[in-house]
């Protein structure tokens, strides 16, 4: 399989931080790894950077879009929640997402739901 984009982690993402809990990225990153059936020489593939390993980078990205929607929050350096907006956003049932379902700033996600 291949990696998927950050758009494709976006609802697993906040799907995880359902349980209201405290996450760390690092602490998802090999849950949702499984999820999507990677390998693991597609979990070590590095960016033409090499500075970083790409599944990594897109889930950092999926975390930026749902923070930047409103749907998750950052309570400490390194940890993500969700919000009151992520939790009216899943209790939509969306069937999948982008930056374009959520928006790309809390306002815009207004107009979406």
């Amino acid at each position: 399989m291949a990696i998927p984009d950050y758009q494709s982690l976006m609802l697993p993402l906040l799907k995880i931080a359902a349980d209201g809990k405290e996450h760390t990225k690092r602490e998802v990153l090999n849950r949702l790894a499984d999820r999507f059936g990677l390998t693991e020489d597609e979990r070590k593939e590095l960016l033409p950077s090499g500075n970083q390993e790409v599944f990594d980078n897109r889930l950092g990205w999926a975390r930026t879009y749902l923070k930047k929607a409103g749907l998750i929050r950052y309570p400490q350096r390194g940890h993500f929640q969700i919000t009151d907006r992520g939790k009216t956003a899943l209790a939509q049932n969306p069937v999948s997402s982008t930056s374009r379902t959520y928006g790309n700033s809390p306002s815009s996600l207004n107009s979406t739901l």
